[in-house]
């Protein structure tokens, strides 16, 4: 029997004893519930993450290890791909190309300080507190901050210098910081020189960024350096571009599942029954498959079209995962009865009668029919979002992205651990 048998048979035992659910039947049953979820007991086993060795966080943490996939079955629809490649290429007609090669504004910068800049931060997750305009303001002050020598020696102060103290992980971050910079001493190179290093070959070096360990380039991470650097022209002549991957995260992950690109044979569990993240990294490499099946057969298709599949992540990211893709369309109504629409939750006063106003509910931007509250803020050419036909059509909207708990440090799986016998332990925020 597998350890959800197990788990199964015992509470069916409590039942079939106990007749009913008392309060001694219901206590026998949260014990075993929690036993089997969230602790571990002598001789449970090990497993190997990040080249080293940890005990398995509880039987559920055993069994859903090794069938995980099977019982998500995530799968790819090339019907879905080939309505979504359909109205990408829609969109790069209408915009030439443009909706799919902005990023960001350099601020006077030259090429080897965006790179370097670029590259030793974009190992570690500001979780929205920097973005490069910010990073490059604080180079200007003080470009030394960013020297490679001075982020190995005192990797603590580039942190600080960062605005980065207060944010979760420290130690891990620390990590990074000096290993990416001895990513560069073994290579003798600086981060504009890896080009050359790399014989111009930008998924080789993606390749060795993501292996290196202790560095902080997830798949992610490096696919939107690379394709920063070459959407900024900052290298050129590349090889290799077209095997860059859509950078994965919560917004491209939401896309997929609610045009249908991605689809799982039951909704995405959450991050607590995720434990090690095997859903999370599962759905994340399935997405960057399932993207790259859309740019495949845009490819295949139409004359018009990109050269990476990684030049899809800004538009799905910035205009349809954060602009169209969440309910951010707000009707308020005031205390005389008239409502109105806004785009956010800050509106206070009805522009009727200039009484106060409060947000009644709030909906998709696609799922309203006035035009001029919901014309793209980045693509004025759209008065809605270029995907919901597909959406509407796969009936998915309400999916959500999966949630990711972290492995380590203070509040990560392996600060969770709790003895059978003991009791307690757990998740801290």
């Amino acid at each position: 029997m597998n350890e959800l048998e197990v788990f199964l048979s015992k509470i069916n035992l409590i039942c079939k004893e106990q007749g009913s659910l008392s309060v001694e039947a219901a206590r026998k049953v949260i014990y075993e519930i929690n036993s089997f979820l969230f602790t571990k007991y002598k001789g449970i086993g090990t497993l190997s993450e990040f080249e080293k060795k940890y005990e398995y966080l509880s039987d559920f943490h055993k069994y859903w290890e090794k069938n995980h996939k099977e019982i998500l079955n995530v799968q790819i629809d090339d019907e879905k791909c080939e309505e979504v490649a359909d109205a990408l290429h829609d969109v790069y007609v209408k915009t030439g190309g443009r909706a799919f090669r902005e990023v960001y504004d350099t601020n006077g910068l030259n090429d080897e300080e965006v790179c370097q800049i670029r590259f030793l931060t974009a190992n570690q997750d500001f979780r929205g507190s920097r973005d490069f305009k910010e990073l490059s303001d604080i180079y200007k002050r003080d470009p030394d901050i960013f020297a490679v020598e001075y982020v190995v020696r005192k990797p603590v102060g580039f942190l600080n210098s960062l605005d980065m103290a207060d944010l979760s992980q420290t130690d891990k971050r620390i990590t990074y910081a000096k290993t990416i910079g001895q990513f560069l001493y073994e290579r003798n190179s600086t981060p504009y020189e890896l080009l050359n290093y790399y014989n111009n070959d930008v998924y080789k070096l993606r390749q060795d960024l993501i292996k290196y360990v202790g560095a902080g380039f997830g798949n992610k991470k490096a696919d939107m350096f690379i394709r920063d650097m070459v959407v900024l022209g900052i290298w050129k002549n590349v090889k290799g571009f077209e095997k860059i991957d859509v950078a994965s995260d919560v917004n491209t992950i939401k896309v997929a599942l609610r045009t249908g690109i991605l689809e799982s044979a039951i909704p995405l569990v959450s991050s607590f029954l995720d434990i090690f993240c095997y859903q999370y990294s599962y759905i994340d490499q399935m997405n960057a498959k399932a993207w790259r099946r859309v740019w495949e057969i845009w490819r295949e298709k139409y004359p018009e079209r990109i050269e990476s599949p990684s030049l899809l992540d800004y538009f799905i990211y910035r205009i349809v995962g954060k602009e169209f893709c969440k309910e951010n369309l707000f009707t308020y109504e005031c205390v005389n009865g008239h409502e109105f629409k806004w785009r956010n939750s800050k509106k206070s006063i009805c522009p009727t009668c200039k009484e106060k106003a409060e947000v009644i509910y709030e909906q998709y931007m696609c799922d309203n029919e006035d035009g001029s509250i919901i014309t793209s803020q980045f693509l004025p050419e759209f008065t809605n979002c270029p995907l919901k036909s597909v959406c509407d059509s796969s009936n998915k909207k309400k999916l959500q992205p999966p949630k990711s708990i972290s492995i380590f440090g203070k509040t990560g799986w392996t600060s969770a651990y709790s003895e059978r016998e003991g009791g307690g332990g757990g998740l801290m925020a």
